[in-house]
């Protein structure tokens, strides 16, 4: 399916000069949010997934269909301030701004196999906090799995040892 065809490209949006990419016409097709799903569940039906971490908030939109077909747990990490009990929090840099992500501090047992799940992967500033975050918590950290990489952007530089995979890339 060819999923770069319904991602709307949008200029300067949230700010001069960024290109973003919206993927809100892809997620409105049944058939190719079906085939994105069963994309992610083919690839990691064997890696024996105990939990989807889904980061805020097109993580979720993707890592929970795909908990529910791997039958893992999900979790979801997010701003500061979402979750209601203790957290590990981590301050990181967007290609166009900073931000801050938690975690609830018993989210993941340690040795738990965690699959990461957003829909882009920029800077890799998002998850490589994310990383960070499961790394406290003793994960071990199966990959990174996302709908697009931007790859003039390097971010998995930033994810150093993980297992990166993205169904859409553009240079």
């Amino acid at each position: 399916m060819d999923y770069k065809a319904l991602i709307r490209e949008v200029p300067d949006f949230p700010q001069p000069g960024i290109l973003f990419y919206d993927i809100t016409p892809l997620l409105k097709d049944p058939q190719c949010f079906h085939a994105i799903i069963e994309e992610f569940t083919k690839k990691y039906w064997h890696a024996r997934i105990d939990k989807i971490v889904g980061i805020e908030s097109r993580g979720f939109i993707f890592g929970s269909p795909l908990a529910f077909h791997l039958r893992a747990g999900f979790v979801p990490v997010r701003k500061p301030g979402k979750l209601p009990a203790d957290v590990y929090e981590v301050k990181y840099n967007l290609e166009y701004g900073s931000n801050s992500l938690s975690i609830h501090r018993d989210a993941i047992q340690e040795g738990e196999r965690v699959l990461i799940v957003d829909d882009l992967l920029a800077t890799g500033g998002t998850a490589a906090a994310t990383v960070h975050l499961l790394r406290q918590l003793g994960a071990h950290i199966v990959g990174v799995a996302c709908l697009v990489e931007l790859l003039d952007l390097e971010g998995r530089k930033k994810l150093d040892g993980c297992d990166i995979h993205s169904l859409i890339a553009y240079p």
